[in-house]
Formats: structure tokens, C-alpha cells, sequence
């Protein structure tokens, strides 16, 4: 009777792991390979035999100095990592009235020096009137209390945290040399949930096409060409708006401009 049992069972074990931890992924690997080689090798980019990066994953271009590259379309902000770390995807998941993200609004979120809710922002700046202040390590004040210590500026100012939206909308304008009135695109100040996005809105792109079109000695014509030629359509045609993958077009400004 156990052996009825016991030799089936093992004999059915062995079968359905040689099926399934083998041949199946054999199988799939070998289609993967042959009908879609570049998407299962992880749609790798190459640039004169090397790979550069990945057309799903995006990444900082940045100069000798840590800086955004001027000569480079940069990607939307991320909170992966210090920035578009691969393994530590994910976004900061604040809420929408966390001053971390929209800074300090008056009437709205805003707390005094004393840490007490304040109908004004003590804290504002000249250029920044949602300016979330520092510690002197750099960390944002939240929650004042008695006796905090901020970092300031030589002028007196309080140093605003960086990564509030109105900070990074001040930024972006100054970086692309845009006027304090232009609107500025979401994705442009804002990360993505993965944190890893390689795509940017058109209108973003267009934004930053005469500043590297300056840094570059290029046309303004040229590089809006480009992104042109770059411009993908929504997923599946209508899921989501038209983008540019940031590595894709970069890589074909380097083909055309050093």
C-alpha cells in the first residue's frame, strides 16, 4: 500500500521538476532570445560597444563636479536612493500637504518659530515664500521648537530644503533660464513612483531644448528636432501622455554633438 502511494508521488515530484524548473524555463528563455532579444537582456543601451544603461531605467547625467550636465536633457527628480538607484526604487509617498513636498503654505500648513500654527510663513525667502528651512546638517524643519537651529544663508535668510516643489520649480527656471512666470511641467518637480522613470513630458523636454542647444553650439531647431524624432506615443495609444526617454535622446545628441 505505501509503496502504491510513496512511488507515484516521487516519480510525479521528479517529473514536474524537471517540467517546470527546467524545460519549461528553457523554453521560455529560448523564445525570449530569439523573438525578443534585446527586452530579455533588459533593452540594454550601447554606445560604441559599451553599454551605457538600460532604455527602461533612467539616470542622472551629470558633470565632473556632481552638478546636472547643462549639455544634457535631465530626467525628472527621484527618490530612489540618493537618485535613480536601481536598488532602492520607490517614491517618498508624502501627502499633499506634507511641507516636504509643497513647502510651507500659509494659512494652510505653516507653523510658527514657536512650533504653534502660523497664519504666515516666518521662514520665507525673497525668492521662495513656501520655504521649508534647514537644520545645519541640512535636514528640513517640520516641526519648529524652542531653541531650533537653522541653517542661514550670508544674507540672513534661512537655506531652503531643496526638494519642495516650489524649490525645484526655482531651480529648473534658473538651470533652463526661463522667466519666473513660465509654468512649469509636474514631472519636471516631482519623482515618479518607481523612481527609476527613463521618460520626460514633451512640453519638459521643449523647456530645456535652448539650454542645451546653447551648452551644445546647436540650433534650438536641431535639438527640438530631436526630440521630435524621440516623442513616444501613450501606451497602447491612449494610456498616459506623448514622452521622450531621456537616455535614448541624449545618446543621439552625443552622436550629432560632443
Amino acid at each position: 500500500m505505501i509503496r502504491r502511494i510513496l512511488f507515484p508521488s516521487i516519480l510525479l515530484t521528479v517529473v514536474m521538476a524537471i517540467a517546470l524548473g527546467i524545460l519549461y524555463p528553457l523554453f521560455v528563455t529560448g523564445v525570449g532570445q530569439v523573438a525578443f532579444a534585446s527586452k530579455a537582456n533588459g533593452s540594454l543601451v550601447k554606445q560604441d560597444g559599451q553599454v551605457v544603461g538600460s532604455s527602461l531605467l533612467g539616470q542622472e547625467f551629470l558633470d565632473k563636479s556632481g552638478n546636472p550636465d547643462p549639455r544634457y536633457f535631465q530626467p525628472r527628480p527621484s527618490a530612489a536612493g540618493t537618485g535613480y538607484d536601481g536598488l532602492a526604487s520607490g517614491a517618498t509617498n508624502l501627502g499633499p500637504s506634507d511641507p516636504r513636498l509643497v513647502g510651507f503654505i500659509p494659512g494652510f500648513n505653516t507653523v510658527g518659530l514657536d512650533g504653534n500654527s502660523s497664519a504666515t510663513n516666518p521662514f520665507a525667502t525673497s525668492a521662495d515664500p513656501y520655504c521649508v528651512p534647514t537644520d545645519p546638517k541640512g535636514a528640513p524643519v517640520i516641526k519648529p521648537s524652542p531653541g531650533q537651529t537653522y541653517a542661514k544663508a550670508k544674507d540672513g535668510s534661512y537655506v531652503p530644503y531643496p526638494n519642495t516643489v516650489p524649490e525645484r520649480a526655482i531651480t529648473y527656471r534658473a538651470f533652463n533660464h526661463l522667466a519666473a512666470n513660465v509654468q512649469i511641467p509636474v514631472d519636471a518637480v516631482t519623482a515618479s513612483a518607481s523612481g527609476l522613470d527613463p521618460g520626460i513630458s514633451v512640453a519638459n523636454a521643449e523647456l530645456q531644448a535652448s539650454r542645451l542647444a546653447g551648452a551644445r553650439g546647436l540650433s534650438t531647431d536641431v535639438v527640438l528636432g530631436l526630440i521630435t524624432k524621440f516623442t513616444q506615443s501613450p501606451n497602447l495609444g491612449f494610456v498616459g501622455e506623448k514622452w521622450v526617454n531621456v537616455v535614448k535622446l541624449n545618446l543621439a545628441l552625443d552622436a550629432i554633438s560632443k
